[in-house]
């Protein structure tokens, strides 16, 4: 039987706990979600529960469980309460459309390192990998990038020279699930009690990976085509208990990664551009024909690359374009 202290649990999760439930409840953490029914990790075993009438009617949606969340049972393996979250990975919704306004997912919770994959031997898409590091930012985790598939590339440092400066200089690691490079050192960021989320674009290797840090065929995988590209196998999230006492969460790869409200992980991811605007003559610069515009200085002089620029204002508008939409929805709805 597990521990509590090896899902995560810690004095912090005890006092919220003690603080809003009855005596006659216990915790336990959501490793996967059903339609209707989730399976929970409590120190007494995994057992399959559904959520209290009265939680789901007085809940929003993103208040609903989500795997990784620390939630409250009854005897019956009823859950009645959801605790707290320290961090939340959240996107907006998949397939919105402008009548309806626009929703944001919580895609996983209490996530303290996000590992952002991508598989080298394919095109790597930096304005997708800046979306996952952003999100990652915004949730309060700690992103790191994994460089998949690294033996399949004859020269992976140059590969990974073209991403430097991804979400702020984050760190990058090498992995290769056939030869183990950068195993172990996945295994150090995901210590006892540490929890991680692996996401990134289907058949990058996600799977693969995570049957191999927990040293069981737990996930199924697919083929590797002849081009070093995989099949998408990963339909649900699941939260997985590693050896080494951490926890990691697989995701299935997102067909859509937008943005939800993320200003502060965009700040944080574009750290560089963030202290350029501060310099800048004028508060309200726009960056193009204004006279003392630091931004546009930094371009002329290569000390910031015009790639990086173009990829932040992408982001930016994405985000301001996710603001009216929201104000446009609300004043409808009002």
């Amino acid at each position: 039987m597990p521990e509590l202290a090896t899902l995560g649990w810690d004095d912090g999760w005890s006092a919220s706990f003690d603080e809003s439930n009855d005596e006659a409840f216990r915790p336990g953490r959501i490793a996967v979600q059903h339609r209707g029914a989730y399976d929970v990790v409590t120190e007494g075993g995994e057992v399959r529960a559904r959520i209290a009438p009265r939680l789901r009617r007085t809940s929003a949606t993103t208040e609903l469980p989500v795997v990784g969340d620390w939630v409250a049972l009854d005897r019956y393996d009823v859950i009645h309460s959801v605790l707290p979250r320290r961090t939340a990975f959240v996107r907006r919704a998949a397939g919105d459309s402008s009548e309806r306004g626009a929703r944001e997912q919580v895609v996983a919770a209490n996530v303290d390192i996000v590992l952002v994959a991508a598989a080298l031997g394919q095109d790597l898409d930096s304005l997708l990998l800046e979306r996952y590091v952003t999100l990652a930012l915004q949730s309060g985790a700690q992103p790191v990038l994994l460089l998949m598939k690294s033996d399949l590339e004859e020269d992976p440092d140059s590969a990974a020279a073209e991403l430097e400066g991804i979400g702020g200089a984050i760190p990058i690691h090498f992995v290769s699930s056939r030869t183990g490079v950068g195993v172990d050192r996945i295994n150090t960021l995901i210590g006892p009690g540490v929890t991680g989320a692996l996401v990134g674009p289907s058949g990058v290797g996600k799977s693969t990976l995570v049957n191999l840090l927990a040293g069981d065929d737990l996930l199924a995988t697919g083929d590797v085509r002849p081009d070093g590209s995989g099949r998408h196998t990963t339909t649900r999230r699941q939260l997985v208990l590693l050896p080494g006492g951490g926890l990691l969460i697989d995701n299935p790869g997102m067909r859509e990664v937008h943005l939800w409200v993320a200003d502060e992980g965009l700040e944080a991811a574009f750290e560089d551009i963030a202290e350029l605007t501060a310099h800048c003559r004028f508060n309200d610069c726009r960056h193009e024909t204004e006279p003392g515009c630091a931004v546009r200085a930094a371009l002329d002089d290569g000390t910031l690359a015009r790639d990086r620029w173009e990829r932040y204002r992408a982001l930016e508008a994405e985000l301001d374009q996710l603001r009216e939409r929201l104000e446009t929805h609300s004043r409808r709805e009002g």
